[in-house]
């Protein structure tokens, strides 16, 4: 399931205010600026900071 062009382009990180990426394979939403990953469930982004995982060293270098 994918996330709406038209959502992605309002949603930011509730951390640093700053822009996410889609990941289609994980189906989360990644803020790269706090190193977090937001889970989409059931094509609901979480977007709440204790619900994100950290990004690992490697997906942090990533672009």
């Amino acid at each position: 399931m994918d996330v709406d062009p038209k959502l992605l382009e309002i949603l930011v990180c509730p951390q640093t205010r700053g822009p996410l990426a889609y990941d289609r394979d994980k189906q989360e939403l990644i803020s790269r600026q706090a190193g977090l990953a937001y889970p989409i469930r059931d094509g609901i982004p979480i977007m709440l900071i204790g619900e994100a995982r950290e990004l690992t060293d490697a997906e942090k270098l990533v672009r």
